[in-house]
């Protein structure tokens, strides 16, 4: 069986001798397994990257940015093995597969502009004779945490940032889908990158500790559940690191009266179904707003629902394919399961789909629950599959203020055409992004990513400017020169000969 190692300088020598199963969510197949590395391999990981980071410090930025520029090359010119692979290990379709590869080379594309990013202030004359500056240097060791649903969007996202700024970085995949996070590790490497500037470990809760843990570790990005979230956040600030930990979602779409429908329709299937529903930005709640908004909505959904095609991930007319394992279907039918129990009104069905040939893989069909309610667990909670609830809503206060109460505050959207309710929704709506007639509203690579509430941990948002902040930090100088030439005292030799 195949085994995808680790991804440290000098090999993985130190083993715990557990490993994880990789499926092939399509057939249903084990096809690899992956070993969870412990302590002592992050502590050689960890080494080799205090040996490489000061040099990589000391390179000037325009020479960072020369291996940014040559790794987003590189990406591009393996996108389809990229997305193959992906697709491969997790389930969705290539072309969503490539979309997560696209969604991360941004960010990429972004770092390659970190000569500009990386300048300070200066002032001139703060003082009698004094000029003050600041200057933004790295902080040494980052780490990633990153999920099974992003395996090359979210990674990129972090190390993109990090290693740009001058950090080393440690990356730690999850183990359902970490062949993408380790390829594209190799491919930095024949960018030109130092040996050991980016490493990959896999493991579980015992590495992860481990990394929360270390001292030489300065800071850690994750990205995952709520409730792993928070553990993260509180265990790696006890340590004295800096942390963003990303939780999860449960976004809205409101769908105001004057709404186009048939859009509304089109963007819903895409945003709530998409990727089997396996996306923190996926939009798993629609909110209409009228019982007549409500019932002209449903009317349009169902058929648009029966028609999506569940496919195999290189089925290239397939909408979305299986979920990731064996266990998150079980986890999604159980939750389909209860909200009937608490009264909703299971409208389409996706338990029990079977694909012929693929009888095996994890498939699960869409599901549509109307007439839910905001007192119901299923909807408290986030589902993470292709699972649609409609929440009906009296007026407008009702739409702004079911996000707005609601535990997660990732992602929202309205659906209108005015522009004034808009703006409006915006405004107050307590949720940290809003899209308006966007479904998914993920903010392009110069901005920045990052929910509200139990949605986000810490204080500073993934990429941009605000990822940029995360993983440096500022040194701020005030120098004042003394008047009068220089004798030929001890400071002689600071004039050049010419």
């Amino acid at each position: 069986m195949r085994t995808i190692d680790h991804f440290i300088a000098g090999g993985a020598d130190a083993a715990s001798g557990r490993t994880h199963k990789v499926w092939n969510p399509s057939t249903g197949e084990v096809q690899a397994e992956v070993p969870l590395g412990d302590a002592a391999l992050l502590d050689k990981a960890v080494e080799t990257a205090k040996r490489v980071q000061p040099e990589w410090a000391a390179t000037n930025p325009q020479r960072r940015a020369r291996v940014m520029f040559r790794f987003k090359e590189l990406i591009e010119q393996n996108m389809q093995e990229l997305a193959e692979l992906l697709a491969s290990e997790h389930g969705k379709v290539v072309d969503d597969a490539k979309g997560d590869v696209q969604r991360g080379l941004e960010v990429i594309e972004f770092a390659c502009g970190i000569p500009q990013v990386l300048k300070g202030e200066y002032t001139v004359g703060a003082g009698t004779g004094i000029d003050v500056y600041s200057m933004r240097q790295p902080l040494g060791i980052g780490a990633g945490i990153t999920p099974f649903n992003f395996p090359a969007m979210i990674p990129m996202w972090m190390f993109g940032m990090a290693i740009a700024a001058g950090n080393a970085f440690i990356l730690k995949p999850s183990e359902r889908d970490p062949s993408v996070p380790v390829r594209l590790a190799e491919l930095f490497l024949e960018a030109g990158a130092p040996e050991g500037l980016l490493q990959v470990v896999h493991g579980d809760k015992v590495m992860v500790d481990a990394i929360l843990d270390h001292p030489d570790i300065a800071a850690v990005s994750f990205v995952g559940s709520s409730d792993i979230a928070h553990y993260v956040y509180n265990r790696g600030v006890a340590a004295g690191k800096r942390v963003q930990a990303m939780g999860g979602a449960k976004n809205h779409g409101i769908v105001m009266p004057d709404a186009d429908l048939d859009q509304v329709v089109n963007d819903l299937t895409g945003a709530a179904f998409g990727s089997a529903g396996e996306r923190c930005m996926a939009l798993p709640v629609v909110v209409p707003v009228g019982e007549e908004t409500a019932d002209r909505l449903r009317e349009k959904l169902i058929p648009a629902i029966n028609a999506l095609r569940v496919g195999v991930s290189n089925d290239p007319d397939a909408h979305y394919g299986p979920v990731v394992t064996p266990e998150h279907r079980s986890r999604i039918e159980k939750w389909i399961e209860t909200a009937v129990d608490e009264g909703s009104e299971l409208v389409i069905d996706g338990r029990g789909f079977t694909l012929q040939g693929h009888e095996k893989g994890f498939f699960m069909g869409p599901t549509l629950l109307d007439r839910v309610t905001p007192d119901m667990e299923s909807y408290k909670e986030e589902i993470f599959g292709p699972v649609l609830q409609m929440v009906r809503a009296r007026d407008f206060e009702e739409a702004v203020a079911l996000p707005s109460k609601h535990q997660y505050g990732n992602g929202v959207a309205i659906f209108t055409r005015n522009g004034h309710a808009a703006r409006e929704f915006a405004a107050r709506v307590n949720v940290g992004m809003v899209g308006i007639n966007v479904p998914i509203p993920v903010p392009v690579s110069y901005h920045s990513f990052g929910g509200w509430k139990r949605s986000a941990f810490g204080d500073t948002n993934q990429y941009g400017m605000e990822g940029m902040r995360f993983w440096t930090k500022v040194k701020t100088v005030t120098q004042r020169w003394p008047d009068g030439g220089v004798g030929d005292g001890a400071n002689a030799f600071l004039i050049p000969t010419l």
